[in-house]
């Protein structure tokens, strides 16, 4: 699997592009909110460690090509204000599963839908996967507004499947085919607007 830690992706008003340590206070502000954790399978972040550890863990998994999240950070002033991740990268069966989250006080612009145009074109054609799964909780219905929106179907229910806490909650599975008509339009679309810069051509072949 080659190296992600190079990559940048650039849309009409984000940048994505790998997390380092000047982005853990803003991590932290966006991951420690309950809002934003409502309908995650982990609680709140309850300190800055969480951040340091999460910048720490990807600089070892994009270098090695485990899997690619990057910071989403916005053009007009330069604040980071989530993150998206493509990860469990199955380069034989060519799928990842897609995760991602975004600081409250950017929900409402459209900038997740435009960050996941760019990284679901990314793994598409660069990555050349095939399909890309959503595991969501089914209560989080923006959530699955936006995979609806990216042209994602909803394949599967899986009862109480994740235990946060004392909170027990089910999970909705999204699917997006390559061959899915939406899924070709989206990333016709997004590449006109996409600029990519990588260390190398990468590719989920083995």
């Amino acid at each position: 699997m080659p190296a992600f830690n190079q990559i940048t992706l650039r849309t009409r008003r984000l940048l994505l592009r790998p997390l380092g340590e000047a982005d853990v206070p803003s991590l932290f502000e966006a991951f420690s909110d309950p809002r934003v954790m409502r309908y995650w399978s982990t609680p709140p972040w309850s300190s800055m460690d969480a951040a340091h550890a999460l910048v720490e863990r990807d600089l070892k998994a994009m270098a090695s090509g485990e899997y690619v999240r990057l910071g989403i950070e916005r053009l007009e002033d330069g604040r980071l204000l989530g993150n998206c991740t493509l990860f469990r990268i199955d380069g034989q069966c060519r799928r990842a599963e897609i995760g991602y989250g975004l600081a409250y006080s950017a929900w409402g612009n459209g900038y997740m839908h435009e960050a996941l145009l760019a990284l679901l074109e990314f793994g598409f054609s660069e990555l050349r996967l095939n399909r890309v799964e959503a595991d969501i909780d089914p209560r989080n219905e923006p959530s699955a507004r936006s995979l609806e929106r990216l042209g994602f179907r909803k394949e599967g229910y899986l009862r109480q499947r994740w235990i946060v806490g004392a909170a027990v909650s089910d999970s909705a599975l999204y699917g997006l085919l390559l061959s899915d008509s939406l899924a070709s339009e989206k990333v016709a679309g997004a590449g006109g607007d996409l600029n990519r810069s990588a260390s190398g051509p990468p590719s989920a072949a083995p």
